[in-house]
C-alpha cells in the first residue's frame, strides 16, 4: 500500500512540476507562425523537380563535383578531424555546441593553439549553453594563442530569452577547403568505439569539394552575429576544384531566419519518398504534421525504419515524449527500434536510396524551430547504399518495439510519457 502512495505522489509532483515547466518554458516561444498543413505529395525524390525545389525555393544551389567520408564513432571520427586542424595553412573555422573537457578537448585546445601561433587565422564559435561545462583552462589557452573565442547568445538582462535560441551547428573547415559535420561534441562521450555506456555511438562526415564553400558560409552567418566580423577574401573561400562525383547541398535554418526550412525540407522529402526511409535519430520528438507526413508515406507502401536510443539516453523525459507519440506509427507499420548498447547519438536521414542528409538535426521541434542547425543533403547512390549498410549494422544491435508490447507498458510509464509529451515544444 506505502508504495502505491509513494508512486502516486511521484506522479502527482511530477504532473505538478510538468505544468510549471510548461508555463515558464512558453514564455520563451516565438512568435512566429509555424507550418499547420500537411505537405502534398507532387513529385517523386528521383524527379528533377524534388531538388530544384530544394535547392532554390528551401536552400543553396544542389553542387557537383563533393567527395564524402563516413566516420563512426570517436576511435575514428576525432584522428581525421586532428589531423586537418594540424595540416591547416590557411584559417580554421570550428562551429559547436558542446565543448567540455577531458583529454578530447585537451587534443582540440592544443592542435587549435600550435595552429593560431603557426600564423593560421582560427576562429572558434562555442554555444553558451552547450559549452557551459567547458574547461576554462582550455579556453585560456587558445585565447593566448590568439584563438578568437566567441560564445553564442551569451544571454544579457535586457533579453534573456534568445539563450532559448541556441546554435546546435557542428561545423569545422579548414583552409576552406575541408569540412567536417554530424553529430559529435568535444567531450569525452564521443571518445571510444561505443564500446559501453561511457562512450556513445555516434557519426560524423569529411567533405571536400565545391560545397564546403556553402559550410563555411553557414559558419559566416553565425560569426557575423556575436562577432559583427566578416571574414572573406580567398584564405576563407578558395577556388575549389572537383574532388568527386557527389552533388551535395549545405542546409541550414535558424529562428532568426527560415526557422522553418528544415523542417520543410524533411516533409518534402517524406511526401516525395517511394519506397524507403532510415532515419537514425538521437532525439526523435516527431510533431502531428511530420507524423502524419510519415503515416501517409506508409500508406503509399514506402517502408519507414526508425532508430532511437534505448534506455541508456541523456534525457529521461526525451525518450518519454519520444515514446509517447509512437501509437500512430506503429498502427501505420513503421519499424521502430531502441538502441542497446550505449547513448545513440546518430542524426541520418536516408530516403529510397539516393538523399542522406547528416549534420545536427534532430528531428524535434527544437531543432526544428528553436536552435540553429545545419545539414548536409547528399544526393548519392553509392554514398546512400554505404549507409543503409551501417544503419542495418546498427539495427543488429537495437530492439524492435512491437505495436503490442508499446500499447501494454505500464499505466505508470504511460502517464509519465504523457507528461513529458507536454514539454514536447521545448525538446
Amino acid at each position: 500500500m506505502n508504495s502505491l502512495r509513494n508512486r502516486t505522489q511521484v506522479i502527482l509532483w511530477t504532473l505538478v512540476l510538468s505544468v510549471a515547466a510548461t508555463t515558464l518554458v512558453l514564455a520563451f516561444t516565438g512568435g512566429e507562425k509555424k507550418l499547420d498543413e500537411q505537405v502534398s505529395r507532387e513529385y517523386a525524390l528521383h524527379d528533377a523537380q524534388y531538388q530544384r525545389a530544394l535547392g532554390v525555393m528551401l536552400g543553396p544551389p544542389i553542387t557537383e563535383g563533393n567527395r564524402f567520408e563516413a566516420l563512426h564513432n570517436g576511435d575514428r571520427i576525432f584522428p581525421p578531424m586532428l589531423a586537418a586542424i594540424r595540416s591547416a595553412r590557411q584559417s580554421i573555422t570550428f562551429e559547436t555546441y558542446i565543448y567540455w573537457s577531458g583529454d578530447i578537448g585537451r587534443a582540440f585546445a592544443d592542435a587549435l593553439s600550435e595552429r593560431s601561433r603557426a600564423g593560421v587565422k582560427v576562429h572558434v564559435l562555442l554555444d553558451w549553453v552547450g559549452s557551459a561545462k567547458v574547461n576554462e583552462e582550455f579556453v585560456k589557452e587558445m585565447e593566448d594563442a590568439g584563438v578568437q573565442i566567441r560564445k553564442f547568445h551569451k544571454p544579457n538582462w535586457y533579453d534573456i530569452t534568445r539563450m532559448n535560441n541556441r546554435t546546435h551547428r557542428k561545423l569545422l573547415v579548414v583552409d576552406g577547403r575541408v569540412g567536417f559535420t554530424g553529430g559529435v561534441g568535444i567531450a569525452p562521450a564521443w571518445t571510444g568505439d561505443a564500446q559501453d555506456a561511457e562512450h556513445w555511438r555516434d557519426s560524423h562526415f569529411k567533405v571536400e569539394g565545391p560545397v564546403v564553400a556553402q559550410m563555411q558560409a553557414v559558419f559566416m552567418d553565425n560569426w557575423i552575429k556575436v562577432s559583427g566580423d566578416v571574414l572573406h577574401g580567398e584564405r576563407y573561400f578558395p577556388p575549389i576544384a572537383s574532388m568527386g562525383s557527389g552533388r551535395a547541398q549545405m542546409f541550414s535554418s535558424s529562428p532568426s531566419g527560415g526557422s522553418e526550412s528544415m523542417h520543410l525540407m524533411y516533409l518534402l522529402s517524406i511526401a516525395a519518398a517511394t519506397k524507403s526511409i532510415d532515419l537514425a535519430s538521437a532525439y526523435f520528438v516527431p510533431d502531428d504534421l511530420t507524423v502524419k507526413a510519415l503515416v501517409a508515406a506508409m500508406q503509399r507502401g514506402v517502408r519507414v525504419r526508425i532508430i532511437t536510443p534505448g534506455p541508456i539516453i541523456d534525457s529521461k523525459t526525451v525518450r518519454g515524449a519520444s515514446r509517447a507519440a509512437w501509437g500512430p506509427l506503429l498502427e501505420a507499420g513503421a519499424e521502430i527500434s531502441e538502441y542497446q548498447p550505449t547513448m545513440f547519438h546518430c542524426k541520418v536521414f536516408t530516403v529510397d536510396g539516393l538523399l542522406v542528409s547528416v549534420g545536427s538535426t534532430n528531428f524535434d521541434n527544437r531543432s526544428f524551430r528553436l536552435n540553429d542547425e545545419a545539414n548536409l543533403n547528399i544526393y548519392d547512390e553509392a554514398f546512400a547504399s554505404m549507409q543503409r549498410i551501417q544503419f542495418e549494422a546498427d539495427l543488429k544491435q537495437s530492439r524492435l518495439i512491437t505495436l503490442d508490447e508499446w500499447r501494454e507498458r505500464p499505466l505508470s510509464e504511460k502517464a509519465l510519457e504523457h507528461l513529458a509529451s507536454l514539454l514536447s515544444a521545448q525538446l
